[in-house]
């Protein structure tokens, strides 16, 4: 899952990115809206963690711009601006989510692990695919009723697989799940991703396949195959 943080706090954009990062989300930053909305013309993104307080317009333009570009990532305003006003006009002109500043981080990564499970289009809070589930509250694989230890990196390479299980993910989408723009992921590297992750999953019936030249997907074997 990718986010962009539109914040023009430097230490409140790189902190949001830690504790987004943690997360195994692949994050971007960019500190005001016309790079934002370049940003958002050119690449992909689940997520739009957007302050409306930015040295060359205002947030709620922002939030305009990319409605009526018709972009499908989710938006969470997060702003100083509490004002009842504000937090309606945001939320009318197609905000997903309205928090105000100061937060309390848990609050936030609840509310970004609501955001993206909404546009998803899943209401359940659990997902399963053969043996193993999928808690999108916590983000955390289990099979039998055992946590699956996963790296983050990994974890996010499965989260992306088990949205679309069954489907071919391209590499290209992969690439831009796992890594923000200021970081150099190749191919080969999403190849021994794909071998690890092959590797802890044999034990539970799941496999990653390559679709040759497009891409990847989750199949279900039997264990032991």
């Amino acid at each position: 899952m990718r986010i962009l943080v539109v914040e023009d706090s430097v230490t409140l954009a790189n902190g949001l990115a830690t504790v987004l990062k943690q997360g195994g989300y692949a994050v971007d930053i960019v500190g005001d809206g016309g790079s934002a909305l370049a940003v958002l013309a050119a690449e992909r993104f689940d997520l739009v963690v957007l302050d409306l307080t930015l040295p060359d317009m205002d947030g709620i333009d922002v939030l305009r711009t990319i409605r009526g570009r018709q972009h499908d990532a989710a938006v969470l305003i997060l702003s100083a601006r509490g004002a009842l006003e504000d937090r309606v006009k945001g939320l009318d002109l197609g905000a997903d989510d309205y928090m105000i500043k100061p937060f309390d981080v848990g609050e936030l990564e609840a509310r970004v692990r609501m955001l993206l499970r909404r546009r998803a289009g899943l209401k359940a809070a659990t997902m399963a695919f053969g043996e193993v589930a999928f808690d999108l509250n916590t983000r955390s694989f289990s099979a039998q009723g055992a946590a699956i230890d996963i790296p983050a990196r990994e974890l996010a390479l499965l989260e992306t697989l088990f949205m679309r299980a069954g489907k071919v993910v391209s590499k290209q989408a992969i690439i831009e799940s796992l890594a923000g723009f200021d970081e150099d992921l190749s191919a080969n590297a999403v190849e021994q991703y794909v071998s690890r992750l092959r590797k802890r999953l044999a034990p539970y019936g799941l496999t990653v396949r390559t679709a040759r030249g497009i891409g990847y997907y989750l199949e279900k074997i039997a264990p032991g195959a």
